[in-house]
Parts: structure tokens; sequence; C-alpha cells
């Protein structure tokens, strides 16, 4: 799944990606496969998988998208 960066806290590693139907999926710190990733952009594009924790839903497997992706 696609979607697009809402909020990014650097220091949490947490935020919000919108998915492209405009579901809000929440990020944790543990959503990244890639520690190199260190920082999201609002409004950056990402690929993630959904796992849902505790009733809600939150990315999983968090990585960027490219121009291969598109």
């Amino acid at each position: 799944m696609q979607g697009t960066i809402k909020l990014f806290e650097d220091a949490a590693r947490t935020g919000t990606v919108v998915t492209d139907d405009r579901t809000e999926v929440a990020i944790e710190a543990g959503s990244f496969d890639d520690d190199a990733l260190l920082t999201l952009r609002i409004g950056q594009r990402v690929i993630f998988e959904i796992e849902v924790r505790d009733g809600q839903p939150t990315a999983r497997h968090l990585r960027l998208v490219t121009f291969a992706d598109r």
C-alpha cells in the first residue's frame, strides 16, 4: 500500500501516514525496516503494510517510494 506522510516527529520516530483512500494510519518507531531511514518529510510518499494493533491500523515495513515503485 502507498500513502503520504501527514505528520512525523523525528525524536520519537512516530507520526501519521494517509493512504490514497484517505485513511490515517499511525507510524510507530518499530514501523521501519531500514534503520538508515531516520526521518520523513510531510508530503513524502511511502510504501507500507498495515497491521492492526490494539484495534488501530499501524504502518509496518515502511520504506520510501522510488521511481521503480510508481
